[in-house]
């Protein structure tokens, strides 16, 4: 279950008040929890390489890997169809990674053949023997640049070889299906306390969603509930910058610094 932006919010606003630290404006608060939520999604991964170097506790409820892993359930993501652009540059076709990807996992090619990253000085040298050269059987694939899909949206683009490998799909006409699937993990929602003004010119939190078309909606974190702790931490650590209070920025920093060690140990 993700973490309600509103109790955030909410809490955030009961300490510094009672704390009479001064006030943060919801506009202030989504920016600054956007930007918590980010700080703590991309520590996942930093956690997991170093994870990944010592020995693991494999018990059911102790295993660290286990669980970081199950936080990022949350945001990985199978997209089955890669859209397919032949027609913005017909000698050099591209299929296009979905929008919102931060970091890939496995292109497929066919649902059952992964296809296999390799940088453009590599492929090169593996195209010019029949041994190592694509094929349909072995296929690769190249990152580079990025181009707009037919949405409108820029996007990462993939160059599969054998550039036998295509597609029905057409970026003219926006439909069709291509060979080509991927899993991923997405990024993070930009996080927002969506409000309407009262009566008297007060905040009133508004719990329908955030849409392009509903833009006073909310969006809540993405984030596991076990980490609203250190988000409300994290929270109030830049809360003390935006209205200067050195002394909020050192607790917050201490109670921080104290939680990681204790995470470590």
């Amino acid at each position: 279950m993700a973490i309600s932006v509103d109790s955030v919010y909410k809490t955030v606003l009961l300490i510094l008040n009672k704390e009479q630290r001064g006030y943060l404006t919801p506009d202030e608060f989504s920016k600054i929890a956007t930007q918590v939520q980010l700080e703590i999604f991309e520590k996942y991964f930093e956690d997991l390489s170093q994870l990944m170097r010592v020995p693991n506790n494999d018990s059911e409820y102790g295993d660290r890997i286990k669980s970081i892993d199950e936080k990022l359930d949350i945001f990985k993501r199978y997209a089955p169809s890669l859209e397919y652009d032949n027609v913005t540059t017909p000698t050099s076709p591209y299929f296009l990674l979905p929008s919102d990807t931060y970091k890939l996992g496995t292109i497929v090619y066919n649902s059952e053949t992964e296809v296999q990253p390799t940088q453009r000085n590599e492929f090169l040298l593996i195209n010019r023997s029949k041994l190592t050269k694509p094929t349909t059987q072995q296929p690769v694939y190249i990152l580079e640049d990025s181009a707009y899909n037919s949405s409108g949206d820029l996007c990462s683009t993939a160059y599969v070889y054998p550039s036998s490998i295509t597609s029905t799909f057409s970026l003219v006409t926006s439909d069709g299906t291509s060979d080509i699937s991927v899993s991923y993990i997405k990024k993070p929602n930009n996080v927002k306390w969506g409000y309407t003004l009262g009566g008297v010119g007060q905040f009133i939190y508004n719990i329908s969603a955030y849409t392009p078309t509903n833009v006073q909606g909310s969006t809540d974190f993405e984030l596991h509930e076990t980490e609203q702790s250190e988000v409300v931490l994290k929270v109030l650590l830049y809360a003390g910058v935006v209205i200067r209070d050195p002394q909020l920025i050192a607790i917050a920093s201490e109670q921080i610094s104290k939680d990681e060690m204790s995470e470590k140990s």
